[in-house]
């Protein structure tokens, strides 16, 4: 069956494999849609590994087979003109999910991670994946290979919520550890101190590198649907509170609206593209936004 007919976002939201979520997501939907403004595409040799069946026998190194009457095959370094980095969130607070109808934060992130990575790997860019709380759990630098996609995907299956949020500190990490200039896309529910935040992107910038933000929240985030008294508990210190949907909910809207306001306009301050997006709706809208990402640097 073509894989367009598997993009009804009820059928996604039970896909649990990474690589057959990717594929179907953006093979079925997306790849035909872009092409890659990739040019002068080259690879050198790496290194050498027995010979598998199905490998193509082109890439036999005969020299090596008349020394040792052995089959092994080349593998190459692919170069490529952007290094992609993918920067997920996996703070306690990605782990709300207010609705068995859409994914938890958390796993809508992973999802969009998979797909992204699977994507940029497509247009034969590298790609890279860190994954944060209140510090970096997992760096993989950017790699073009098939091998390397699986580690990314390998990663994001066995994802778990884990500490306390301080985006700043690991951004600040990242940006000093990062050499080579690129694209930096943040996957976040930015619940964080949003000065704090934008000077961490700030740090990519003046590395030279390209700022993509996407605002993953929860639907009952940004709209406050409570309707009766109702206890609140804190994910990340279990602090709980009662509030009265009826006299919260003014509050509660208003102070969204400065915080998501003073987020976008800080992107914008920093050239950096933003894109709330909300988890009840379907990935293919991240994956078009990161389209018109690409196509304004092409």
């Amino acid at each position: 069956m073509a894989a367009n007919a598997y993009l009804d976002f009820d059928v996604l939201a039970r896909i649990s494999n990474m690589q057959l979520l990717a594929k179907v997501v953006v093979e079925g939907f997306l790849l035909g849609l872009h092409r890659s403004p990739y040019r002068g595409f080259s690879v050198e040799f790496a290194e050498h590994r027995q010979y598998s069946p199905g490998d193509e026998i082109r890439y036999i190194d005969w020299k090596v087979y008349a020394k040792t009457d052995r089959h092994y095959v080349k593998q190459f370094e692919e170069e490529t003109n952007l290094a992609c980095h993918i920067i997920l969130d996996a703070s306690n607070s990605m782990n709300y999910r207010s609705s068995e109808k859409h994914p938890g934060k958390l796993d809508y992130a992973a999802r969009l991670t998979a797909c992204l990575a699977y994507f940029i790997m497509n247009q034969r860019d590298a790609v890279g994946l860190a994954v944060f709380d209140r510090r970096i759990r997992e760096l993989l630098p950017a790699r073009l290979r098939h091998s390397h996609l699986q580690r990314i995907l390998a990663t994001l299956d066995g994802l778990k919520p884990g500490g306390e949020t301080d985006i700043a500190r690991p951004l600040h990490d990242l940006a000093e550890s990062l050499k080579r200039r690129g694209l930096v896309i943040l996957i976040s529910d930015l619940l964080d101190d949003p000065d704090r935040v934008l000077s961490a992107l700030q740090h990519f910038r003046f590395a030279g590198h390209d700022l993509l933000v996407f605002h993953v929240m929860d639907p009952a985030e940004l709209t406050f649907p409570f309707e009766t008294m109702t206890e609140f508990t804190d994910l990340e210190t279990d602090e709980k509170t009662l509030v009265s949907p009826d006299g919260m909910r003014p509050v509660y809207l208003d102070g969204l609206r400065r915080f998501l306001d003073r987020v976008e306009k800080g992107c914008v301050d920093l050239r950096a593209d933003y894109k709330l997006m909300n988890t009840s709706k379907p990935l293919e809208m991240a994956l078009s936004e990161y389209l018109y990402r690409r196509s304004r640097m092409g």
